[in-house]
C-alpha cells in the first residue's frame, strides 16, 4: 500500500477520533526544536537546541544554520521521545514548519519529517511558522478559542490580525517596512549589545528613563499600519551626531525611550483595533512578545477595558515545536495534510479567510 493511501486512511480515523498525539519540528530560523503535543493543547514534553555560535557573527548565518539542524534533528527526537516516555507507535502524525523561514533551516526540518511520516505511514502536516507563534496562546490559556484579535511580533512580522478560526485569520493591519524586533536588534547593535539583542535592550532599558530622549511615531493613513524604519533611521542619526561615548554615557536612556516609543506605536494600534472590532479577547504573539514592557503595558491597557488578554509565557514565545504542535493539531483536524513533494516556502503567506 502506498504512503499517500496510508496517510490518508489515517488522517480521517484520526479526524474522527478528534484526538491525536503530534510530534513536532521546528527549524525555521536557528533554533532546532521538537515536541509532543496532544490535542492541540497539552504539551506532552518538548526540547530544544539552540545555536549559540551565531552571535560572533552578530546574526544569524544561514549555511550554519542548515548544517547545525541535520546535525541536532536525530539527537532531539530520541530525546522528546525519550522524555515523555513515548515510542515512535504512540505518534499519530507528524507535524512541521514549512514556511516562512530560511530555506535551508527548513528544508532540514521538513526532510526529517517527511522521512519520519514516510517510513511510519503517518500523515505529514505542514504549517506556517506564524500561526504557531498565535497557536502558542491555546498551550497557555486552554480556555482561549477563535475569533479574537491577535498582534505578532517578530524579528520579521509584525502585524494585527482577528483570528476567524483556528486555521485562518483576517489581517487588519501590518508593517510597512520593518518589524518591530528588527528594530529593537538594530538600536541594540547601536548601542553595542550582544547578539540576540532585543532581550538585551530590554534589561538596560529597566534602569532608563523612557521620558529621556523624543523618537519619531510614523503617521500613516491606515493607523492600524506600522512603520519602523523613522524610528531606526533617527537612532542611527543621533549615534552618528553625538558619537560612542555620548552613546555611552546615555545608553539607559536610549534604551528606555528607544523601546517605550515602539511600544506605544504597537499599544497604540493595538487598542485601536479592539476599538473598531469590539472583540473582547486580545492575544500577542511572537518572539517580541518576551518584552517585558510591551506585556505590561498591553495588560494594563485590556485590563482597564474589561478585555481577556492572553500571552505565552516567554518560553513560547520564542520559536518553539511546541506551538507547531499546537497548530498542528488543527490543521490535521481540517484534513490539511501534506505530502512527499511538499517543499519548503521562505515567503510563505498567512491563511487568509
Amino acid at each position: 500500500m502506498s504512503y499517500a493511501t496510508l496517510a490518508a486512511a489515517a488522517t480521517e480515523r484520526l479526524r474522527e477520533r478528534g484526538e491525536a498525539l503530534i510530534l513536532s519540528v521546528e527549524s525555521s530560523c536557528d533554533d532546532t526544536s521538537m515536541a509532543l503535543v496532544r490535542n492541540g493543547r497539552e504539551v506532552v514534553s518538548c526540547v530544544m537546541s539552540s545555536q549559540l555560535v551565531h552571535a560572533r557573527f552578530g546574526g544569524v548565518v544561514p549555511e550554519i544554520a542548515s548544517r547545525q539542524h541535520v546535525e541536532a534533528l536525530s539527537h532531539l527526537a530520541a530525546e522528546v521521545l525519550g522524555e515523555a516516555g513515548v515510542e515512535l507507535d504512540d505518534v499519530d502524525a507528524i507535524a512541521v514548519t514549512y514556511g516562512p523561514g530560511l530555506v535551508g533551516a527548513l528544508l532540514s526540518g521538513l526532510s526529517f519529517a517527511k522521512a519520519l511520516a514516510f517510513a511510519r505511514g503517518l500523515p505529514l502536516v505542514p504549517v506556517h511558522h506564524i500561526m504557531g507563534h498565535i497557536s502558542a496562546n491555546y498551550i497557555e490559556d486552554p480556555g482561549l478559542e477563535p475569533p479574537f484579535l491577535c498582534l505578532v511580533v517578530s524579528g520579521g512580522h509584525t502585524l494585527l490580525a482577528r483570528i476567524e478560526d483556528y486555521t485562518r485569520v483576517r489581517i487588519l493591519g501590518s508593517t510597512r517596512d520593518d518589524a518591530a524586533g528588527e528594530a529593537f536588534d538594530k538600536g541594540a547593535r547601536i548601542l553595542g549589545l550582544p547578539y540576540p539583542g532585543g532581550k538585551h535592550l530590554d534589561t538596560l532599558a529597566k534602569k532608563g528613563d523612557p521620558g529621556a530622549f523624543a523618537f519619531p511615531k510614523a503617521k500613516l493613513d491606515s493607523p492600524l499600519d506600522f512603520s519602523f524604519s523613522g524610528i531606526k533611521t533617527d537612532f542611527m542619526q543621533k549615534a552618528r551626531k553625538y558619537g560612542d561615548q555620548w552613546l555611552l554615557d546615555n545608553r539607559c536612556d536610549l534604551a528606555a525611550s528607544y523601546q517605550y516609543t515602539i511600544v506605544s506605536m504597537l499599544t497604540d494600534a493595538s487598542l485601536l483595533a479592539q476599538e473598531r472590532t469590539g472583540d473582547t479577547r486580545f492575544a500577542l504573539a511572537g518572539g517580541v512578545a518576551a518584552n517585558s514592557l510591551l506585556r505590561e503595558t498591553l495588560a494594563k491597557a485590556f485590563a482597564a477595558r474589561s478585555v481577556r488578554f492572553t500571552v505565552p509565557s516567554p518560553a513560547l514565545c520564542t520559536d518553539n515545536a511546541a506551538m507547531i504542535g499546537s497548530i498542528g493539531f488543527y490543521e490535521l483536524m481540517e484534513g490539511h495534510t501534506g505530502n512527499l513533494s511538499t517543499n519548503a516556502s521562505p515567503h510563505l503567506p498567512l491563511p487568509r479567510v
